[in-house]
């Protein structure tokens, strides 16, 4: 059995963490802490729990996670998880971070994003981005994986074989993304307050969210080049899930050689078992989706450009789905493990 860590327990992605490990036959959860004011029973912060799990969430304390766990989730806000990081490594654990503190490789590009200083440069270098589609070989031998972002997973799946194959013009990507309002996590914000969120649509951070650079940063690797899409957010009036409509033009080469695009992407992912491709006019939506760790994508040719849209439930798939498949590739369990 693997003794695993959270730390962060108290938020959207570690209760869904919690939930989806206690379904995980290799898996004992030792470990729990969140910044909380006093410990308490995690079935008393969460009584879903109750007769599950009956472990104490305390304040954070490395020596005691050290002591107790082979592999440790930090569900962490961003610039937190960077100040804990060196400590576990330095004591032999495996780390699965699911902010954004690792995930870019530019220091300037991070320090710009997340108005702050990176603490941990050394191992920044070490990690590896855990989109297990396109990074399964580095993930295995992985001591430290940073966790892609939720709409990042949703645009790189949406884009990458286009993007690696060379079959459009990576000058021309508009991502127009939407999210439920958990993707901001368990905070108080008049702007997620329910009064406010409910019957209401609207775009925020346009062109300036802090996911661009990870998802410029991952398809420039694809391509070759750098490369930098148009991404614009929407938050849904809704608890979970993201949809991504995606406008690309195609390259040159493709407008004249009539590609079949749903085969492509079908081919690329055909070994993927957290990827589904659908046929011509079967649009992906959000409930498709909701409560899975899959990520489904629907291709539409439009003449000169193509129209992508994806969809994911962006507390697993976007965060402690994708967290676990990652753990499960780096300790050679099943990779659909407490997934499916």
């Amino acid at each position: 059995m693997l003794n695993v860590g959270i730390i962060g327990a108290s938020g959207y992605a570690g209760e869904e963490l919690i939930d989806i490990l206690l379904g995980h036959p290799q898996v004992r959860i030792t470990e729990l802490s969140a910044k909380i004011e006093e410990p308490c029973l995690i079935s008393e912060m969460f009584p879903k729990f109750k007769g599950r799990l009956d472990l104490v969430c305390n304040q954070p304390y490395l020596k005691r996670t050290i002591k107790n766990c082979d592999l440790v989730f930090l569900a962490l806000p961003h610039t937190v998880s960077m100040e804990m990081v060196p400590y576990l490594l330095k004591a032999g654990k495996r780390v699965i971070d699911l902010s954004a503190d690792y995930r870019l490789k530019e220091i300037k590009t991070y320090e710009k994003f997340y108005q702050t200083k990176h603490s941990d440069k050394k191992n920044l270098w070490y990690s590896v981005y855990g989109l297990p589609e396109l990074n399964r070989a580095k993930i295995k031998g992985a001591k430290l994986i940073a966790n892609p972002g939720c709409y990042p997973t949703c645009a790189i799946l949406a884009l990458a074989p286009l993007v690696a194959l060379g079959l459009v013009d990576c000058d021309s990507i508009i991502i127009d993304a939407k999210s439920g309002v958990s993707g901001a996590g368990r905070k108080l914000s008049e702007g997620l307050m329910f009064v406010e969120a409910n019957e209401d649509f609207r775009a925020y951070k346009v062109n300036i969210h802090q996911h661009m650079p990870e998802i410029n940063q991952e398809l420039s690797g694809l391509h070759g080049k750098p490369v930098k899409v148009t991404f614009v957010p929407h938050l849904l009036p809704l608890n979970r899930g993201i949809l991504e409509t995606i406008y690309v033009k195609k390259s040159a080469k493709n407008k004249k050689t009539g590609t079949d695009f749903g085969a492509v992407f079908k081919k690329f992912y055909h070994k993927e078992p957290f990827v589904r491709i659908r046929g011509q006019g079967d649009l992906p939506r959000i409930k498709d989706v909701a409560g899975t760790n899959f990520c489904d994508i629907a291709i539409q040719d439009s003449g000169d450009s193509l129209i992508i849209i994806a969809v994911i439930d962006n507390l697993i798939k976007g965060a402690s789905g994708q967290a676990v498949q990652n753990m499960n590739i780096m300790c050679k369990f099943p990779e659909a493990m407490g997934l499916l």
